[in-house]
């Protein structure tokens, strides 16, 4: 999966090409995921129901918000996507459940893209949330004039992976898809036999330790791609072997 995550007030220029991404993701074979709000999410959604999409509720399922689309969710479900909330039936979305629901949706993607975000919005969270968990993040620039553009000009700054076209998303998420995300970690850390990265999986191993490290330092000091390193990250993870500390920092267990 793909996160398209934005701004609630998009301009057509923003809307026009979260609609082409989400489609050429879709024909690539990629679900692409969101939450479900106006503006970017919705166009990302549509353009991608024949091909599945993910829409990620901030309340029950039976209290959508925007209440204009819920003709939109039953187009999902109705045809190769699905909704899903950690709210229970009946809860209706308040302020705070938003940001919240944003980690979910960095969390199931391997990567977000964000197109159109001004300072301090909703979907810097979501970015900042796929940063902590290890996942790809990417950003459309836009003018510097437009304040829907601020923070993702920002996060192209911070190191975020730019994106003008769908082939950008997919050239930096193919080192993750190349082997299996869950592949087993033995307790010597030996090299599994035909492992295309065993030397970078030992080095970062090496550079990790119970004292939390930044993942942008682990990704300098070890000279390995972001994208390798973010996966080697996550292996260990589900392997029980490294904890998250929160600021995009890390350590072994």
């Amino acid at each position: 999966m793909i996160a398209i995550v934005g701004s609630r007030n998009a301009s057509g220029a923003g809307l026009k090409f979260a609609s082409a991404l989400a489609r050429e993701l879709g024909e690539a074979g990629f679900v692409v995921i969101s939450g479900l709000a106006r503006g970017i999410d919705q166009a990302a959604h549509r353009a991608s129901v024949a091909s599945g999409t993910v829409a990620v509720l901030a309340g029950g399922h039976d209290r959508i918000y925007p209440p204009e689309h819920e003709d939109l969710l039953a187009a999902i479900v109705d045809t190769k996507g699905v909704a899903i909330s950690e709210m229970p039936l009946g809860h209706e979305p308040r302020a705070r459940d938003f940001p919240r629901r944003n980690r979910l949706i960095s969390g199931a993607a391997l990567g977000v893209v964000v197109i159109e975000a001004a300072q301090r919005s909703g979907s810097l969270i979501t970015a900042r949330m796929a940063a902590e968990q290890g996942r790809e993040v990417f950003a459309v620039p836009g003018s510097p004039l437009d304040p829907r553009a601020a923070g993702t000009n920002d996060l192209l700054k911070q190191g975020a992976t730019l994106v003008t076209e769908a082939a950008d998303v997919i050239q930096a998420v193919a080192p993750m898809m190349e082997r299996p995300a869950m592949l087993p970690l033995r307790e010597d850390d030996e090299p599994l036999e035909g492992d295309p990265n065993a030397g970078d999986r030992a080095q970062i191993i090496s550079l990790l330790g119970p004292t939390p490290v930044s993942i942008d330092d682990l990704i300098r000091m070890s000279g390995t791609p972001a994208s390798i390193v973010r996966t080697i990250l996550l292996e260990l993870e589900l392997a029980g072997r490294l904890e998250r500390q929160g600021g995009g920092l890390v350590s072994l267990t």
